[in-house]
């Protein structure tokens, strides 16, 4: 084969081969998404961060993956669940957050194939409802039904965002 061919097919083979390697790169965290969904919660499930049995207790409960780590942490509560979300240690780490939205399931027993993307959420503090040891965040997916929830049961709105540990402490964490 003439070096002019010999040269023009090792080029395409390195495009192709850059080609290949960075569409595999850019599929990787959707793939790695699609596997992180929120999962049931088992009778014997701890909360990660009090290690009390998650299904005793009602309101809605939260579930996160980390960076690198393919078992989903579980919480009791959604309190539980954002303090240790705001922990500095952890913040950077968490990838993907999930919540129950409270509008399709019962207080008492939050139903697992209720969750939500916990940072599209709209939350309610101050509800009076219990949650694991008591106050909790309602978890709603639209605002409509958060702010409906408040004409029912009182409390505030707020956004992801909005939730810091100075909200958590004036719930009594």
């Amino acid at each position: 084969m003439p070096p002019v061919k010999l040269r023009q097919l090792g080029t395409s083979l390195l495009m192709l081969l850059t080609l290949l390697l960075t569409s595999g790169c850019e599929q990787e965290p959707e793939r790695q998404q699609q596997l992180q969904r929120a999962v049931a919660i088992e009778r014997a499930d701890e909360c990660h961060l009090c290690g009390m049995i998650i299904s005793n207790f009602p309101g809605p409960k939260g579930q996160l993956y980390e960076q690198g780590e393919r078992q989903t942490r579980k919480f009791c509560s959604t309190r539980e669940l954002f303090a240790y979300l705001l922990d500095p240690e952890h913040r950077h780490r968490v990838q993907q957050v999930f919540v129950h939205n409270m509008a399709l399931t019962p207080w008492d027993q939050p139903a697992d194939d209720a969750y939500i993307d916990a940072r599209q959420a709209w939350y309610v503090a101050g509800s009076g409802l219990p949650g694991a040891m008591g106050p909790t965040l309602a978890s709603f997916a639209d605002q409509a039904t958060a702010e409906a929830f408040i004409d029912s049961y009182g409390g505030r709105l707020y956004r992801f965002e909005q939730i810091d540990l100075a909200l958590l402490s004036r719930m009594g964490l």
